[in-house]
Parts: C-alpha cells; structure tokens; sequence
C-alpha cells in the first residue's frame, strides 16, 4: 500500500484548491479597502502585511473625494456671478455720462466739441432711482403706472408686497397713454429694444388695460423681421397709437426717412438697456444697434430737437 508522500509523477495540483486560496487572500484585501471602514478588523490586521499601504490609500482617496468637492463648489459660484447694480438704476448725472462715452463709440470721426452738442444732458434723462425693485419686463407696467391712492401712501411703510412697495418710476407716462391720441402715427412712448422676439413681449406688456385705459390708443410693433418697411408706413398713417416699441433700426428709418413716425406727441423714450442678448450683450454693448440708437433714433433731427426744448425723456430700463 502506498504511502501519504507517494505522488504519481505526473501529479497536477488541484487549480480550484489554489485558486480559492487566492481569493482567500483577495477577500481580505476587499474588506481593508472597504471605504466606510474606519479602522481594519483585527484579522485583516493579523493577517494583511501592507496594512499601513491600505490605510494610506484610503487616505489619498478621502483627499481627493475633498478636492472634487471643492472644484464643485467653486464651478458653483463661477455659474452664479455677481448681480452689479444697473446702469438703469443710477442717477441721471451718471447714466448722462454713460450715454456719452457710448455715443462717442458711434461717432468716432467728431470732435469732443462736435460731440457735447449731440449729448444728452442729465435734465433730460427721468431719474428713476426711487424705482427700487427689479427691472424685469414682468414689472414693466409697475414701473410706469400711476395707481396708488392716498390710503397706500399713507400706509406705505407698513406694505410688504414688491409690486406695491415701490413707487412708479414715471407716472406722468401713465396718465399720456390713458388718453386718446389725437393723431395717427404719433405716439407718447417709444420703447427702444434690440431684438424681434423682445419687441413682441414688450409689446404684450404695453397693451396692459392698467396702462392705457379705456380710451388709450393702439402699441405699434414695430421691427424688420416679417414685415415690410411700406407695411409700417401705411399702418402708422392710418392709426393712432399711444405707444411704439421697435428696433432701432425700424424706428429710425420711420423717424428720420419716411416721416410717418411723429413725434409731435412725444414724451418719454425708454431704452431697453437691462436686457441681455444671448452674447450677454445690452442694446448699447451690441455695436450695429448702438449706432442705430445714436444716429436714427435719439440722433434723428427732430429727437434732438424735443430733447433741447425738454419735451422729450429719455429712460433707461
């Protein structure tokens, strides 16, 4: 009978018996670098001879768990920057040297003295600065409209809702649009934007029934895109409207070429300075409709004209 030592010669060890102790080992690796594991149980410690490596690794990849975390956080507030207060928002004095130094980008060949007598002055422009609340379009109405009585004056402090908590910016402009205009193509209120699609939410806004009343007239639309520049012309010499908003470049050919935009009855220009383009660009940052604003529209001859007697205001929103 053979003995325990005695192997046949071509004797293979069993591959399952030296795999499984393999794993043995490999399970006991597995569970130190467990993750939510503070400390190495005492059998991976009796039995693991790069305990200390374990750790170590454990270490560096709570370190750089750390450091993604970090990178997050500050991915975060580069995604959110900063609000600046509004040119819109500052006083007359400041938003006339605003307009001047944008004026002097349109009109690079004149002189400072050339340029002084385009300026418009700080009386001309409304100063808004008791307007408080945000400049977006969803409070435009507010913004212009006259509707507080006497009991919410005198209650003023004690008012927490926003739409009622700050004045109106212009209230003489809502008491023109109330009023039936007594001639076609001659409008209170221009509001000056830099795009189609703004023009038509302005629009929507301006045709508010608290802005203008029973009697007010109609809000022209008026832009390039969709419509033909005879289309407008007829439009406005057949309707009498309270208020146009428009590109500059639309306004400017209807106020400086064909004529049929008057502004006899004109009081208050508004330019659409807080809102961005997709580029993060204003009306007066985007260099074509700048030039448009300064030489066809606020540079047309009989602008410049109502802005020197101070019948015309011009209004940042």
């Amino acid at each position: 009978m053979p003995g325990g030592d005695d192997l046949e010669d071509d004797f293979v060890a069993d591959e399952l018996v030296e795999l499984s102790e393999e794993e043995g080992s490999l399970h006991e690796l597995d569970d130190d670098s467990n993750d939510y594991a503070d400390e190495p149980t005492p059998t991976a410690a009796a039995n693991s001879p790069s305990d200390s490596t374990v750790l170590s690794k454990k270490r560096k990849r709570r370190e750089k768990e750390k450091e993604k975390r970090l990178k997050k956080r500050k991915l975060a507030e580069v995604a959110e920057p900063k609000q600046e207060l509004s040119i819109a928002a500052q006083s007359p004095e400041d938003i006339s040297e605003y307009l001047a130094t944008m004026q002097k980008k349109s009109f690079t060949d004149m002189s400072d003295i050339e340029l002084d007598d385009m300026r418009i002055p700080s009386s001309a422009i409304a100063d808004t600065t008791a307007w408080t609340n945000s400049r977006s379009l969803d409070l435009l109405a507010d913004f212009i409209m006259k509707s507080r009585s006497v009991i919410t004056c005198l209650l003023q402090p004690f008012i927490s809702s926003p739409r009622l908590a700050h004045p109106p910016a212009l209230p003489t402009l809502r008491t023109r649009l109330g009023q039936k205009p007594k001639s076609t193509g001659a409008p209170t209120l221009l509001f000056v934007t830099s795009a189609a699609l703004r023009v038509a939410d302005v629009v929507r806004i301006l045709r508010d029934k608290r802005l203008r009343g029973e009697k007010g007239g109609e809000i022209a639309k008026l832009f390039a895109k969709h419509f033909k520049l005879s289309e407008h012309v007829d439009y406005l010499r057949r309707t009498r409207i309270g208020a146009a908003a428009g590109t500059p470049g639309r306004l400017g050919k209807l106020l400086t070429e064909t004529g049929s935009l008057a502004i006899s009855a004109l009081t208050h220009i508004i330019l659409d300075v807080t809102h961005r383009d997709a580029k993060n660009r204003t009306l007066l940052d985007i260099p074509e409709t700048r030039d448009e604003v300064f030489k066809t529209v606020l540079g047309a001859p009989s602008v410049q004209k109502g802005i020197r007697e101070g019948k015309i205001q011009v209004v940042l929103f």
